[in-house]
């Protein structure tokens, strides 16, 4: 099966940077559950889990009139903070469905 690897980029923070994250920080979720952070950086475990429930539809791809095709951007929970993250594809990547759970 093909799916696409994910990067979820700080796209902005719209109020008070609590967290420690800045604009272009990023996650990367690769070959379906593998979480990556870059060296040295760390990423909001809150914000995480705000993105968390949309990447499996964001991995596959979908017909063009659905809205999570066109949509990408995710708030993180924290209303003080207002950070706003944005779903990339980053590659497409063929996988085995017998190897997952």
């Amino acid at each position: 099966m093909e799916l696409f690897d994910l990067r979820i980029v700080v796209d902005h923070i719209e109020g008070r940077p609590v967290c420690g994250l800045s604009v272009g920080d990023y996650f990367e979720v690769r070959n379906s559950s593998q979480v990556r952070i870059p060296e040295g950086k760390h990423f909001c475990l809150f914000a995480i889990s705000s993105a968390l429930a949309l990447l499996p539809a964001k991995a596959r791809q979908l017909a063009a009139d659905d809205w999570l095709e066109r949509d990408s951007l995710v708030a993180c929970p924290d209303p003080d903070e207002r950070l706003i993250m944005r779903i990339e594809r980053v590659r497409k990547v063929v996988l085995d469905s017998n190897e997952l759970t």
